[in-house]
């Protein structure tokens, strides 16, 4: 197995490769690889088997199982992102600006490659095959340190990547996983400044804060999802109770799915038993405050641990509101900043929780379960960041680039 120091090396190498590559030298090669996984997908749902029985003997969770599953449909989905990205602009070498100085510099501004990303994972297969396509197109080498409990998915992965790359004879080392589970491989790599550019974490809280508090090397945070819906006093009952029922349950494992109810007081007595008999069709059990208590038997006494947690379970927490502004100040103070969904009739109301709900991605009437790279037409994401430098939401392309000036003169020098 390759050191640290000599994975790092060849993904700086591949790097400078991949920088010179031509958009469709990229297509190209990511058409092979969407191909080979669709060819391949019996090779890879066995190694994905191993995971799933070695998590089920473990003990996982039902909803962290789920993220592990390579199911047919998934696959697909994950070969569809390939192919999106082939159909996507190129980002790179795109001039953002270009000016005239009254000197005669003509000073632009255009967009490259990070370099090399190193990205640590969780569970998720599928984000072995996103991060390479977006790494690849934006032009990045990308080194992959996935989780102990994918580890037979993600090799199997790699392998049919890297046997694509090979078929159309780009640089193999574009991706590299690292199959060291051992915790101290993430402290050595999280302090390889002289090879990658950035690094990116992507998991449960525990994992975001080492890293963050422990890495010597640039970190793009991509979140936790603790996300809110809000039921406005004009809200659409059918609307509030189909939007809730598809953001808690349609998978509750991911970081996009609904945690938190927001309930205006006045709507509160008539919706809540609606929204807990539609969520008891999936067993949903119900947290809330004192006050929501009192309209319904079944809902039980939410902590102060409860307003700010993820609990990608079939958990959901309550607290009723008196107005718009209460609920925007729950809502920022106990959100992770990720995906926040009002429901409402009344425009000001609307137009008001854009404006001040703090978060990568708010929407009005609509479920916090499209928050999401595919879903917004960027064939992947590397993950859904919820810090404000450098990107911010789902994270594409043009989030994996940084930017250069290019400056053309014809002799001046500064007086």
């Amino acid at each position: 197995m390759d050191t640290l120091i000599s994975i790092g090396e060849k993904a700086r190498i591949a790097s400078t490769f991949l920088g010179k590559l031509g958009t469709i030298e990229k297509n190209d090669a990511l058409t092979s690889v969407a191909n080979a996984i669709l060819q391949n997908k019996i090779y890879i749902v066995e190694a994905n088997n191993v995971d799933i029985e070695n998590a089920k003997r473990n003990g996982m969770k039902p909803a962290l199982v789920d993220r592990l599953t390579l199911t047919e449909a998934r696959l697909n989905g994950m070969a569809e992102g390939l192919f999106q990205l082939v159909g996507l602009e190129d980002p790179i070498g795109e001039v953002i600006s270009m000016k005239k100085r009254p000197n005669g510099l003509i000073i632009g501004n255009k967009r490259v490659p990070l370099g090399v990303i190193a990205i640590i994972y969780e569970s998720r297969p599928n984000v072995t095959a996103d991060a390479f396509g977006l790494c690849f197109k934006s032009g990045n080498a990308v080194i992959l340190r996935g989780g102990s409990d994918a580890i037979h998915s993600n090799i199997a992965i790699v392998k049919v990547i890297t046997d694509a790359l090979n078929s159309v004879r780009a640089d193999t080392n574009s991706i590299q996983l690292i199959t060291d589970t051992n915790h101290e491989v993430v402290k050595e790599l999280m302090h390889l400044n002289k090879y990658i550019d950035v690094i990116i974490p992507r998991g449960g809280a525990g994992l975001i804060k080492t890293v963050v508090e422990n890495s010597t090397i640039p970190v793009i945070e991509t979140g936790t999802g603790n996300c809110h819906v809000y039921v406005d006093e004009s809200a659409d009952f059918e609307m509030a109770l189909d939007i809730i029922y598809n953001a808690k349950t349609q998978r509750i494992g991911v970081c996009n799915a609904c945690e938190s109810l927001v309930i205006n007081k006045a709507i509160a007595d008539a919706f809540i038993p609606k929204v807990i008999d539609r969520l008891s069709e999936k067993n949903v059990e119900v947290r809330g405050d004192e006050l929501s208590q009192t309209i319904d038997s079944r809902v039980v006494l939410a902590s102060e641990e409860d307003w700010g947690k993820e609990y990608l379970d079939y958990i959901i927490s309550i607290k009723i509101v008196n107005d718009i502004d209460e609920a925007i100040a729950h809502i920022n103070k106990y959100n992770t900043k990720h995906s926040e969904s009002i429901i409402t009739k009344d425009y000001d109301n609307s137009q008001k929780f854009l404006n001040e709900i703090d978060a990568a991605a708010v929407y009005v009437n609509a479920s916090t379960r499209f928050t999401d790279g595919f879903e917004f037409g960027f064939g992947a994401e590397i993950g859904i960041s919820t810090q404000k430098l450098h990107a911010r939401g789902p994270m594409g392309l043009k989030e994996l680039t940084t930017n250069k000036y290019i400056i053309y003169g014809n002799g001046q020098v500064r007086p």
